[in-house]
């Protein structure tokens, strides 16, 4: 048994307790109050002084070793997703921790007890924030947009909302581990993976009898269809090292059957690996709603938000995650050179310092599927902390001689999170793209 494992082991029934609450309490992004009291309450049993998001939940808890050197963030995220058939869902809700945050939360108040064990920060420098987040899983558009109408949010990310806020303020790089699936005791960590912009686009007809007069009317459904059609016309165009993806739903798609649809909501993603690969194909996109709008007189109001940056490990990050998880998980698949097409916040952490994110597994079932669950809490949230654990003694020791070589080789997107706002904040839109002039000209704005 490491000398990891014997720090970590003594609050094994801290660990799995709070696995087994936040289980059964599931909450969807910043939404997670029930979840924020639990750890909250935990981490100032352990005599941590908390600094608080404020109305919004999650929190830091800062691990101060009294010698200078870099600060290193440590995530656990609070959310769950909906998944209504799932057998665990919360009935009211359909809420459900299908994607294994639950035992990220659990995992990051073993880690925080651990760090208070004696001798645990002996011959570590600098300092470890422990950073419980919200509102990863990017879902229930409308609320967030209401909360930012509110003023109550500005991104809808809860690292971003973190960034901004301030409470990431005078960190030099961050490490998450998320849960997966997979055989026991594996860790992995990929090279990078997808970002993303969020797309909302309602089509606007002219509602007139379906039957006793078609011709009065605007069919806002076909011009769904069109642009549909449109698209993925162009998907031979999407470059395949770009990895993109487009992947719409029709959450509205008319009143009545016996009525022209007059307006239809549908809303989807664009994802890829670079961000000016994903802006390039969301121009494309929008001009071919746009165009499809205009061909049969209908218009389109466009809504783009934006989702998470792509992220990106480098070589020197993953051999360091590849030997430390060698020290305390029994597979390890790391590889810097493959790529994942899922997509999380993690990666706007990265834009602005070194960010990373590996996985350990612990579970079984389809990620945000009905029959997801965490079947091996061992892996999935003591050896976690373990590994996370080993992580930081590694980075931090000797003058936190490896921390600094990954931070001082890390080149990021931005200079400064100021940078980065500017960039994602100019990624909105919010208009109309058809404008009908009295002369018969169409004017497409996208």
């Amino acid at each position: 048994m490491s000398s990891y494992k014997n720090y970590v082991e003594k609050h094994r029934k801290l660990i799995l307790d709070a696995l087994d609450y936040i289980w059964k309490h599931p909450e969807t992004g910043y939404k997670e109050w029930k979840t924020h009291k639990y750890l909250a309450d935990e981490f100032e049993k352990l005599g941590y002084e908390l600094t608080l998001a404020g109305n919004i939940p999650g929190f830091t808890a800062e691990v101060d070793t009294g010698r200078p050197g870099p600060t290193i963030a440590v995530f656990g995220e609070l959310d769950a997703l909906i998944c209504s058939t799932h057998p665990d869902a919360d009935p009211e809700t359909g809420a459900v921790h299908a994607c294994g945050h639950c035992a990220q939360a659990a995992a990051l108040l073993g880690l925080a007890a651990t760090l208070k064990e004696p001798g645990v920060l002996d011959n570590l420098c600098g300092k470890i924030r422990l950073v419980a987040v919200p509102s990863e899983e990017l879902i229930e558009v409308e609320y967030r947009e209401e909360l930012r109408k509110q003023g109550i949010i500005k991104y809808f990310g809860g690292k971003p909302e973190f960034m901004y806020r301030g409470l990431l303020d005078g960190v030099d790089m961050a490490i998450m581990v998320h849960t997966t699936t997979g055989p026991s005791s594996t860790g992995s960590m990929y090279g990078g993976s997808n970002g993303f912009i969020v797309k909302g686009f309602n089509f606007e007809g002219k509602s007139a009898h379906a039957g006793g007069a078609p011709h009065q009317g605007i069919n806002a459904l076909y011009a769904a269809n069109l642009a549909l059609n449109a698209v993925n016309s162009l998907r031979e165009t999407f470059k395949d090292n770009a990895h993109i993806r487009f992947h719409p739903i029709i959450n509205h798609g008319g009143d009545s059957v016996n009525a022209i649809p007059d307006n239809v909501k549908m809303e989807s993603y664009v994802r890829g690996a670079t961000m000016t690969e994903i802006v390039e194909t969301n121009r494309k996109i929008n001009r071919a709603l746009a165009a499809s709008a205009a061909a049969i007189g209908a218009n389109v109001h466009l809504r783009d938000i934006p989702g998470y940056w792509p992220r990106r490990h480098p070589e020197n990050c993953c051999q360091i995650v590849r030997e430390v998880m060698t020290e305390v998980l029994d597979n390890v698949r790391v590889d810097h050179t493959s790529w994942a097409t899922g997509c999380s916040d993690m990666g706007d952490v990265g834009a602005v310092m070194p960010a990373l994110h590996p996985f350990i597994s612990g579970a079984t079932g389809v990620a945000h599927g009905s029959d997801f669950r965490i079947t091996d809490p061992d892996t999935a949230c003591i050896k976690s902390a373990e590994f996370q654990l080993a992580f930081l003694t590694r980075v931090l020791k000797d003058n936190a001689k490896i921390a600094r070589e990954i931070i001082d080789s890390y080149t990021p997107d931005f200079k400064t999170m100021k940078e980065y706002f500017d960039f994602v904040d100019a990624l909105n839109i919010d208009k109309k793209a058809v404008r009908y002039e009295e002369d018969n000209t169409v004017v497409l704005s996208f």
